[in-house]
């Protein structure tokens, strides 16, 4: 067992600015007078590497000999400390930066520990200090760290079990179907969970896999399928208030246009999703949106454009998305902003296009509002909104990319949940960006980050009814991101001989593996095993629709995979080969020699 280093860094007194700030904030919201002075210091614990490359690493890596203080092994302080570190299987990203820096320092086997140490100062009491451990912890994805160093960083083999059939399951009735849905914690209401039985027990005759049910849960949540939008409406009427004829009059204008797109005679249900979508299609009925994109790929608004170049006119594609991650912001709101806009970034990234510019749109209660009128399990809406700021532009920032408008919205009616709204634009050469259909023994590679718990359940998460437990509960749905390692893939896919080799591409937004990889063909034998991992113990549950950022699944054509690998390699990317595309209409994964998905249900 290799020995364990403990450094701490903390900067001089002239550039603390996150101390001053974190010193100043919890002073006036949580009227703490007798604090007199807080200090940070980031505190790393590292294995695996010599003294020499310890030393070079202090210096180059871990602190700026200019403007730090650096201690080894020992702080000593009389004042009171605590730490805060990330939950396990949260993805750290100073952690994983540091290892990789390490890295090109030639040592490859290092493993980082990270942890934020702050010391109090002041006529302080025990609660004083609980206070500030609650104001500064957020439990989704935060906790405690112990003070003492660990002898080793290896963490402790996991036994990974094969994943469990649900038993009795196309026997169950109602009230056994009720129960599975509370106790496996399903976004599934009841009528979905019947039609999954009904399918397993007539067609597949056999009970489902825990994989399966989680698998149909990812496709079916309303964030996958958008199953509220879609809810058939049959009895439409109107309340009495400010805005009625004006509701009633669109809602006419609708009906016509119904009849306009689809005929008198139409038996489409009416639903909120054909409501939003009604005007476009419309427009392009009568000729007027002939310059839009129309793929089964693409998840971003895409239109062609002619481009004024040295070389003469080019066509470009011109692509717009938004996204909202109201509910990851609300109870984690670095990572949910951050991700907020990677999410954004990634839809027209898989695109092919280049995103060069966004803005962001927020609404949340007053961010003036006292600490002590937090209601009870969330948080407080200047902690959120403050650090949903942070989250975005840090986002922003290491990807490279200009925002150029911000409004953020304050009212009451935000106080339950919050809006996070992120948009961007982005263009490429259509030249470069083929839209084919994937056709057997064509294979799946998947590109970029590895791995992990967070983002489990996002999707069915942001599907869910929520409660004042869920900041405790739900931390596992939150995505971290990493703009380092999308930046990588964007300057991958900027090479036209990348771009034109890729026959369809699909980026790891909600679902993970099952939606990411199981939405590119119509059939498909995906090899989970061969998903790279952040750390051991993931079973096949997990591998299957963990939303760890930042990836993409390519298909091509396995002639072009050792061109794909190699271009892969000198972005520093990581990438494997996940999946084959079958033709016999199933979608099959496999995991330590078992089967865990086998279905047509999943796919229809």
């Amino acid at each position: 067992m290799s020995q364990v280093y403990r450094i701490y860094v903390k900067k001089n007194k002239s550039y603390a600015v996150e101390a001053e700030e974190l010193f100043h904030n919890i002073k006036d919201q949580l009227k703490l007078n007798n604090l007199t002075n807080l200090e940070v210091i980031n505190r790393y614990d590292i294995e695996g590497i010599s003294e020499d490359k310890l030393d070079l690493a202090i210096n180059t890596i871990l602190s700026e000999p200019m403007v730090d203080d650096v201690y080894l092994e020992d702080y000593q302080t009389s004042n009171p400390v605590f730490a805060i570190e990330y939950l396990p299987g949260q993805y750290d990203q100073r952690a994983d930066a540091t290892e990789q820096c390490i890295a090109i320092l030639g040592s490859h086997d290092v493993k980082v520990k990270y942890a934020k140490l702050i010391e109090l100062a002041g006529d302080i009491t025990p609660d004083d200090i609980t206070a500030i451990q609650k104001f500064m912890i957020n439990p989704v994805d935060q906790q405690l760290a112990q003070l003492n160093k660990p002898e080793s960083l290896e963490t402790e083999k996991t036994v990974i079990h094969e994943v469990p059939v649900i038993n009795h399951f196309i026997d169950m009735d109602d009230d056994q179907l009720s129960t599975m849905i509370n106790t496996m914690g399903l976004a599934m209401n009841l009528d979905d969970l019947r039609l999954t039985r009904d399918y397993f027990r007539e067609d597949e005759k056999r009970n489902p896999t825990e994989t399966e049910i989680r698998v149909l849960d990812t496709y079916w949540s309303d964030h996958c399928r958008h199953t509220t939008f879609s809810t058939i409406l049959d009895d439409v009427t109107f309340q009495d208030g400010e805005f009625k004829e004006v509701l009633e009059n669109d809602y006419q204008n609708y009906l016509i246009s119904r009849t306009t797109v689809y005929g008198i005679d139409t038996k489409r249900p009416v639903t909120l999703m054909d409501l939003a979508t009604i005007s476009m299609k419309e427009l392009r009925k009568a000729g007027l949106l002939d310059d839009m994109e129309v793929s089964d790929e693409i998840n971003a608004c895409s239109v062609e454009v002619d481009v004024k170049t040295s070389e003469g006119s080019e066509k470009w594609l011109l692509m717009f998305k938004n996204e909202t991650h109201n509910h990851p912001t609300e109870i984690e709101p670095f990572g949910g902003a951050a991700t907020c806009l990677g999410g954004a970034i990634r839809d027209p990234l898989s695109g092919r296009a280049y995103v060069y510019q966004s803005m962001r749109i927020t609404g949340a209660k007053d961010p003036r509002t006292p600490f002590e009128e937090t209601l009870k399990g969330k948080l407080p809406q200047r902690k959120i909104c403050v650090e949903a700021a942070h989250g975005f532009s840090s986002y922003g920032n290491q990807i490279g990319l200009t925002t150029g408008f911000v409004h953020e919205i304050y009212d009451d009616g935000y106080v339950a949940k919050r809006m996070e709204c992120g948009a961007v634009v982005a263009a490429a050469p259509k030249s470069q960006v083929k839209r084919l259909q994937p056709l057997k023994n064509n294979i799946v590679l998947l590109i970029g980050g590895r791995t992990g718990r967070d983002g489990i359940g996002g999707a069915t998460g942001s599907s869910k009814t929520h409660s004042e437990k869920t900041t405790s509960t739900a931390g596992a749905e939150v995505q971290k991101g990493n703009a380092v390692e999308e930046r990588k893939i964007q300057r991958l896919f900027r090479n036209p001989e990348v771009s034109e080799k890729i026959i369809r591409c699909n980026d790891f937004g909600a679902g993970g593996v099952c939606v990411a990889v199981g939405e590119l063909a119509d059939s498909l034998d995906i090899q989970l095993d061969n998903v790279l991992k952040k750390y051991d113990g993931l079973n096949g549950t997990e591998l299957a629709i963990s939303e760890s950022q930042e990836r993409m699944a390519i298909v091509i054509d396995v002639k072009d995979k050792d061109f794909i690998i190699n271009e892969c390699h000198k972005e520093n990317l990581e990438v494997v080969q996940v999946a084959t595309v079958t033709d016999d209409g199933h979608l099959r994964m496999h995991y330590l020699g078992q089967t865990v998905v086998d279905s047509t249900f999943i796919l229809k």
